[in-house]
């Protein structure tokens, strides 16, 4: 496990402490999930452009093409 050291502003800092009160859990738990989440964020924005980039319109077509045309459910209608 790594340590690291971190100046935030004493707003941001009140903020942090209360949200991590209120979940029961420290403020490093707190700042190590918001890290996680946001670095998964940003893994998960590169692989869908990258995936996009892939694609074509024959291809997207092609995927539609396969799907029977069915009347939705009746929870799934609008």
């Amino acid at each position: 496990m790594s340590t690291i050291s971190l100046r935030l502003p004493d707003s941001l800092h009140e903020s942090v402490r209360e949200l991590a009160k209120q979940d029961n859990i420290s403020i490093n738990q707190f700042v190590a999930t918001a890290l996680a989440e946001k670095m998964s964020a940003l893994v998960t924005e590169k692989y869908l452009s990258e995936r996009a980039n892939k694609g074509t319109k024959s291809k997207f077509k092609t995927a539609l093409s396969k799907i029977k045309n069915i009347a939705p459910d009746e929870n799934d209608a609008l």
